[in-house]
């Protein structure tokens, strides 16, 4: 090949790649402009509620006392968050609520509340709003003027929205909600005797033979349910557990058909890694619905459908590593007159083993993680409560605590899964 025949090639070679050099990023942003336009992307800013965020990330860390009396007969009820069994016994309320003929509510910076047979809020900067409600609507009466944002009325309906609570005025009822900082009633709820003790106090009474009263009545929290809340984190493990083991206990002998070096007719190595493409080219969550639907809810379904998916996962990999092994180490084993299972036992297992125990313990991390949306399909677990407390979008404090304690889950089992690691495959108990 002459020089000039070697320079025109490489400017011919030179040219390709350059062309090359500049189409990719050219696909690349016609790809992402595509997508800008398809999801309107531009639109996205008109379609963001800031309210409604900042109102969703306050819930999370704080809690409503609503104070309502009924219009009809003039009856008043203060509880947590609305709820039966966060409410306060007849007589009684927090601090700022002071109750008699007519209830005065107190929420600070001079926002004062009337309820009785008129209702008047004291708005400071802007004045007092009175209403006589009846059968025939609200009857407001409002300081002369345009009506400010934070007020919106109707004939039958009022509502009040400042930064100290807000205020909500119908025919039938009255309502006042007041945003206090804190998750109230964690601990205990209001009828039981350790409401209110600090720790210095239920310490004494811990020591004087009332620990099992105490931690009873934390368990039984009517209002957080923490028995309940520990045992759907308990079936989340469990799905977790159940469908990665079991996965791994039935893949590695379907792994010896997939693998050439074991199984040499094709058509069996051909059947075998057929089906684990099927069963992991089903997604989990596909898995979950079809089988929800043949055996009803339950842990078990969930669990079902994490052993069918991560069977096939497990399936390729075992499979590829027995593939792998070292033909030496097992020739060195039958020399010494080792029968079929004790060539497996001590030619192939400890080859294999440190890579599938490594890949199994961390599907197990991984699949603590799916456990909560599989459970929320399959009716079971943490994920079931987590999409009933966000379904009733009241709650957010509640939704705040389960995503806490699936946090603290997933951490837990990453530093077990790591630990089991290196005792089991390095033999390292400390990680150094």
């Amino acid at each position: 090949m002459t020089t000039a025949t070697l320079h025109a090639a490489t400017l011919r070679q030179f040219s390709r790649k350059k062309r090359t050099t500049l189409a990719v990023p050219l696909v690349i942003l016609a790809y992402l402009t595509y997508i800008f336009v398809s999801f309107d992307v531009a639109g996205l800013s008109e379609r963001i509620n800031i309210d409604n965020a900042r109102t969703l990330i306050s819930d999370s860390y704080s809690y409503k006392t609503h104070v309502a009396q009924d219009n009809r007969t003039g009856t008043v009820a203060i509880s947590i968050e609305g709820e039966r069994k966060g409410q306060y016994p007849d007589g009684t309320g927090p601090d700022w609520v002071r109750l008699g003929d007519a209830t005065m509510v107190d929420l600070g910076g001079g926002h004062l509340i009337t309820l009785g047979p008129q209702v008047s809020y004291d708005i400071p900067g802007y004045g007092l709003v009175t209403a006589r409600p009846d059968g025939t609507g609200v009857n407001a009466v409002f300081p002369e003027g345009a009506l400010p944002e934070f007020i919106n009325a109707s004939k039958n309906r009022v509502m009040i929205a400042t930064d100290a609570g807000r205020f909500t005025i119908t025919r039938a009822r009255a309502e006042v909600f007041k945003y206090s900082y804190g998750w109230e009633l964690f601990f205990f709820t209001l009828d039981s005797p350790y409401y209110g003790m600090g720790p210095i106090e239920l310490l004494g009474h811990a020591f004087t033979g009332e620990a099992a009263a105490i931690v009873q009545d934390f368990w039984t929290n009517k209002m957080w349910r923490h028995g309940d809340v520990f045992w759907a984190l308990f079936e989340t493990l469990l799905m977790a557990f159940l469908g990665t083991f079991g996965a791994a206990i039935v893949a590695l002998p379907l792994a010896f058909l997939a693998a050439r070096n074991f199984t040499p007719l094709g058509i069996f190595r051909f059947a075998a890694r057929r089906m684990f493409d099927f069963l992991r080219g089903v997604d989990g969550l596909i898995w979950t619905i079809v089988l929800s639907r043949a055996f009803g809810p339950g842990p078990l379904t969930g669990a079902l459908a994490i052993l069918l998916t991560d069977t096939g996962t497990f399936g390729k990999m075992f499979s590829e590593a027995l593939e792998n092994v070292d033909d030496k180490q097992i020739e060195g084993i039958t020399s010494t007159g080792a029968k079929p299972m004790q060539r497996y036992r001590f030619g192939v297992f400890p080859q294999v083993m440190p890579v599938l125990l490594s890949q199994v313990l961390y599907y197990l991390e991984s699949n603590t993680r799916s456990a909560t949306i599989i459970g929320a399909i399959t009716g079971g677990g943490i994920g079931l409560l987590l999409t009933q407390a966000i379904a009733t979008q009241k709650d957010w404090e509640e939704v705040t605590y389960y995503i806490v304690l699936i946090i603290l889950l997933v951490m837990a089992m990453d530093t077990l899964s790591g630990w089991l690691r290196r005792k089991l495959i390095t033999g390292d108990e400390g990680g150094h």
